[in-house]
């Protein structure tokens, strides 16, 4: 599967592939301004949510089937694709009746796997892209899962779309990118089409331009931004919509690198990105041996595994060293907690031998 087999026809395949539009489709004239709008900006696939699963009652909840009636007149006004989300058998069989042209299943669907199983089995025999958002939580085989439950009916025009990861350590982003989980599911799967949702993971308009570009940087096949006519009296998600004219700023703004370019320098560069790994493997290595040693010192003189003290005394230390080398706070913070939950794990071992 790579990215022309999610194209539809009139679509360029060429980095990004952009799907575009409102969180949710509200009322008729929203949903055409906004289409008229886009497609005047050669945007060719129009997004509006029909059916929104809120994470609290009370909220917009969507317009339902009505809306599908809206998006088949922007297709007969604008000549655009219309898409929209699934979550349900229901929800497939009104799409497919109203010519929905593209269906993605959202986070919380992909979470569950029945509801993944009964999409699919509404969806074998059609010929449609269908893609497929990560999970909630992050779960790399969950997204997987939900990948092959559709793949094992039949359907062959699938992509995925990382639109960041729930955290209560919300700082920055809404969703954590954790760039690290769709990343290793290209690595399984090279020609699996991702597209980048920067609307959900930012959850602010002003984080979608450098998510854009960070996707793009990633190779990303494309991107499914939220896009309003007037993004402060959205129904939903206001804060993280677009205006159509701040998006075309934003496509326009993206610097699209090569992927296959690979010259002797580069090689030469890569093979000391590989020596210096080698390099940290037997360091860290070293590092359990001694681990090690003290779990034997520990067990001998009856002492608790994890002394608190020493190990903020660790963090204090490295983490303002990092940074005078020019290394992310965080990025040390990270390293230092996995490699403490990993000597931690072997000296459990030796107390308990």
């Amino acid at each position: 599967m790579k990215l022309d087999s999610i194209l539809l026809p009139g679509v360029d395949a060429k980095r990004p592939m952009v799907i575009a539009g409102p969180c949710s489709a509200e009322t008729e004239e929203q949903v055409m301004n906004a289409a008229k709008l886009l497609s005047a900006d050669g945007i060719k696939i129009m997004r509006a949510g029909i059916w929104k699963p809120r994470t609290k009652p009370g909220g917009f909840e969507g317009v339902g089937s009505e809306g599908l009636i809206w998006l088949k007149n922007v297709k007969k006004e604008t000549g655009m694709y219309v898409s929209t989300e699934v979550a349900t058998q229901k929800h497939v069989y009104e799409a497919l009746k109203h010519g929905i042209d593209l269906l993605w299943i959202g986070a919380r669907t992909t979470a569950n796997p029945f509801a993944v199983q009964e999409i699919a089995e509404a969806l074998q025999g059609v010929d449609i892209p269908v893609l497929v958002k990560n999970p909630v939580n992050p779960d790399l085989e969950l997204w997987i899962g939900a990948l092959e439950r559709l793949s094992n009916v039949g359907l062959t025009r699938l992509g995925a779309i990382h639109r960041g990861f729930s955290s209560y350590d919300k700082k920055i982003y809404r969703n954590l990118p954790q760039w690290h989980i769709p990343i290793e599911l290209k690595r399984r799967y090279p020609d699996l089409p991702i597209l980048c949702d920067p609307s959900h993971i930012g959850g602010t308009r002003d984080l979608i331009q450098p998510l854009s570009q960070q996707a793009m940087d990633l190779n990303y096949d494309g991107l499914i931004i939220e896009s309003h006519c007037n993004p402060d009296e959205a129904w939903s998600d206001a804060a993280q919509q677009v205006t159509p004219s701040r998006l075309k700023e934003i496509l326009s703004s993206l610097v699209i690198r090569e992927e296959g370019q690979s010259t002797e320098d580069l090689s030469i560069l890569r093979r000391q990105i590989d020596e210096l790994d080698n390099q940290l493997l037997e360091l860290l290595a070293k590092r359990m041996r001694v681990s090690r040693e003290i779990g034997t010192f520990k067990k001998e003189h009856n002492m608790t595994v994890v002394q608190t003290d020493r190990y903020d005394e660790i963090l204090n230390k490295r983490i303002p060293q990092a940074k005078g080398l020019d290394v992310d706070p965080e990025f040390m913070r990270t390293i230092l907690e996995a490699i403490h939950e990993e000597s931690v794990r072997q000296q459990v071992v030796i107390l308990n031998k």
